[in-house]
């Protein structure tokens, strides 16, 4: 047995580091656990950690030698899913081929287990194998109450291609978020690093961070159209992927809180009449190809947003198919 150095993946960001290990190291039990990070031997990015560390995609983990048990890139045990929620999965595909899959993902559906959270994309993905030997992985994750493109990738090897074209920013990610009021310009960047702060009511927090102290974090936007000053509907594109950015880059950035996000934008955030669900919609994804090419999917609003594109008048899009370039 001997020392490995592994690489967090995009599937992975911002998992607690107890829990990537109950994923890819199941032998090695709780107790084990505590005691290798209270002597220092599980190290991230060459620094102690504690078990709930959160994790960001591209820090390095030091794994001392552990128990044996299945092995680290092991596809986790196939679970049953039922009928409805097979079907409710088909329903969601945007393009499939023999490495990727890409889902509609609705609002609501969160994509990774956690507290009080019984049902989601990940503990449902042995509906998607389609004879397939290997269980899709996740290579990148949205918000709960996020909707829109989700990739899949269908074996080992795709999984770690998807996952290096996200870590050094080969992909290119398109939102769609109906904000309330109107920012004071209709395009630009947006440069401002972000820090968690734990605690609170509400749980984790994303802020605007003083200085050194947070995360590099970059959006650009662009107006799309606006509602007689009441609402805007942009365009956001995120050069950097940090939790809630596009969100908080919105509320305090630009002082126009994402409708249906109380969370950032407190009573600001809603309107009489419309639907309190966020309204966030990671529109179109445009990525290199495990075989080849560059593939780009585009995601159709989800109803709560049609709706609202209705009542404020926005003009209704056009759903565009999946394309790949070679």
């Amino acid at each position: 047995m001997t020392i490995q150095h592994r690489t967090v993946h995009a599937a992975d960001a911002d998992s607690r580091l107890d829990r990537w290990f109950r994923r890819y190291f199941p032998q090695l039990t709780q107790g084990a656990l505590q005691k290798l990070l209270r002597t220092g031997q599980i190290r991230v990015d060459g620094h102690r950690a504690e078990a709930n560390t959160r994790l960001e995609r591209g820090q390095e983990i030091r794994i001392p030698p552990l128990p044996e048990g299945p092995a680290p890139d092991a596809a986790p045990k196939s679970r049953e899913v039922s009928p409805e929620d097979a079907k409710a999965l088909e329903r969601m595909i945007l393009y499939t081929d023999e490495s990727i899959i890409a889902l509609d993902k609705p609002h609501g559906l969160a994509v990774q287990g956690g507290p009080n959270i019984k049902k989601h994309l990940d503990g449902m993905l042995d509906a998607l194998r389609f004879g397939h030997e290997e269980r899709p992985r996740l290579v990148h994750r949205l918000d709960r109450d996020t909707s829109g493109v989700i990739l899949l990738a269908r074996d080992q090897r795709a999984a770690r291609f998807l996952a290096a074209a996200f870590r050094g920013r080969d992909v290119e990610k398109t939102y769609w978020a109906i904000v309330v009021g109107q920012p004071q310009y209709e395009g630009g960047r947006i440069d401002m690093p972000l820090a968690k702060q734990g605690g609170g009511p509400q749980g984790e927090r994303v802020v605007p961070a003083q200085g050194k102290e947070g995360a590099f974090a970059v959006t650009e936007f662009s107006t799309m159209d606006v509602a007689r000053r009441h609402a805007t509907w942009l365009e956001l594109r995120p050069l950097t992927g940090r939790t809630h950015q596009l969100r908080v880059h919105c509320a305090s950035a630009l002082g126009c809180p994402i409708l249906g996000d109380g969370k950032y934008g407190g009573q600001a955030a809603h309107l009489e009449g419309m639907s309190n669900n966020l309204h966030l919609h990671a529109r179109r994804l445009s990525i290199p190809h495990p075989d080849g090419g560059r593939l780009e999917v585009t995601a159709p609003l989800p109803p709560h947003m049609l709706e609202s594109f209705a009542t404020l008048g926005f003009s209704k899009p056009r759903n565009t198919a999946p394309k790949r370039t070679s």
